[in-house]
């Protein structure tokens, strides 16, 4: 079942011209819309289903520095700038709060890695503190588990789904750009060998640059223009639960739960590291480049097995023309079930170490499909093969507390600006020119 999300309003008419189309209306594409239009551009923003309707609303709503990969790290201090100024920039609630992000555990190879993880961090300025056992039991008051240490990052906050990137979307209308919900982007047209239109099931859109940022669905997009773009799925599984007492402001991550604060007085829950990767044709294509990241996540919880997209969705084979529908409007929304055993489990153990959640339960559960790439570093980047095309996908389950720095990134790049932060990290053509790949902290 799809998790709630705040609606919002199409406007009815698909322009003929925009300086810029932007494919897709999570979190990446909202923002990059939202900092294109300050730039002065004229921006069209296209979406198959609604916006923020697949994994930007049914991730966790953590917005952290802690543990991310270090190629991450100069991107997600000035996303987390943004979110601190967004509610008063655009006079709604983004619903960011900056509670902290606290980890514990019980196992000495989590305190090793986060050991190493906060050295690698502080030249960055990263504020992030190692913590003893009897600190580790302090920040938990009422937790019946005993940890042997853990790591707080006091700067980083939570904000709501279901809030953020429609509250971002409504502020870039305001700003100019139309919003074009239930139109799928088909493909685009050429001129002189680079991009001269993009094309959708309501209409052609004349321009000369395009932003992908279709999540799961990016690769399958790109494939039909014969880019090569090496993507992934896992499904995942998190729920809400119904109002209950407050045992952490911010986000708690343990060996088993995760659990982060909501503004309704509830919690969305799920398990740390937990997910399927089903077999598909994408998949079995790039199988070679994400064994390394598959192998590190195996013990995590990640497993194998086969299901229905291997003939349906982002990753099934798909061959269409521009004047017939698309596996994109055969599939307004990817809404994969959520796993009941994930659910049961995860509360059963939020409800053995917090004595005072007895009587806590299961409100909304739903899936998600994380697009990861294999080396779990999001692309922000331009195309060679393709100028006009930019890319802005891949973001391996933690794009949501980067979107609005990564927005801002791809609307530089795009406008042909300074970049906010060196994109050098981001490039496409690592993922294509043999460059080694290493995954990064889970």
């Amino acid at each position: 079942m799809s998790p709630p999300v705040e609606k919002v309003q199409s406007d009815p008419t698909l322009p003929e011209r925009a300086d810029v189309v932007v494919i897709g209306g999570g979190i990446a594409g909202v923002s990059a819309a939202y900092h294109l239009a300050k730039k002065g551009h004229s921006v069209a923003l296209v979406e198959k289903g609604v916006i923020a309707g697949e994994q930007s609303s049914r991730n966790w709503g953590w917005c952290r520095q802690q543990n991310r990969d270090e190629r991450e790290l100069p991107l997600i201090k000035y996303s987390l700038e943004l979110w601190g100024q967004l509610s008063e920039e655009i006079g709604a609630d983004v619903s960011f709060r900056r509670t902290g992000l606290l980890y514990v555990t019980d196992k000495q190879s989590d305190l090793d890695e986060w050991e190493a993880w906060s050295n690698l961090a502080r030249p960055y300025q990263v504020r992030s503190q190692m913590l003893s056992a009897a600190e580790a039991q302090a920040m938990t008051p009422g937790c019946t588990q005993k940890w042997i240490g853990g790591v707080h990052s006091p700067t980083d906050g939570r904000a709501e789904p279901s809030k953020a990137a429609p509250a971002l979307a409504e502020a870039a209308r305001r700003l100019g750009v139309t919003i074009h919900q239930g139109c799928a982007a088909r493909g685009l047209e050429t001129t002189g060998g680079r991009v001269s239109a993009v094309v959708t099931e309501k209409g052609t859109i004349r321009t000369e640059a395009v932003l992908c940022a279709g999540g799961a669905w990016s690769s399958m997009f790109c494939r039909s223009l014969g880019i090569d773009l090496p993507q992934a799925g896992v499904r995942s599984t998190a729920f809400s639960t119904t109002a209950a007492p407050e045992v952490i402001e911010g986000g708690l991550s343990t060996p088993g739960y995760v659990i982060r604060r909501r503004l309704d007085g509830g919690y969305t829950v799920s398990i740390r590291g937990r997910g399927r990767l089903e077999v598909t044709p994408q998949g079995l294509r790039y199988a070679r480049k994400f064994w390394p990241i598959f192998r590190k996540r195996r013990d995590a919880g990640t497993k194998i097995r086969f299901g229905r997209s291997f003939l349906e969705g982002p990753e099934a084979l798909g061959r269409w023309s521009l004047d017939k529908p698309t596996p994109f409007e055969r599939m307004r929304v990817l809404d994969p079930a959520a796993d009941t055993d994930t659910v049961t489990e995860a509360l059963g153990q939020l409800v053995a170490s917090y004595p005072a959640l007895d009587g806590i339960r299961m409100k909304d559960a739903w899936g998600g499909w994380i697009d990861n790439m294999p080396d779990a570093v999001p692309v922000i980047s331009g195309v060679d093969r393709l100028p006009g095309l930019t890319l802005s996908t891949g973001y391996s389950g933690h794009g949501f507390g980067i979107g609005p720095g990564a927005g801002r990134l791809a609307a530089d790049l795009v406008a042909g600006d300074a970049p906010v932060v060196d994109p050098t990290p981001f490039r496409y053509s690592r993922l294509i020119d043999g460059s080694p790949l290493p995954p990064g902290p889970m």
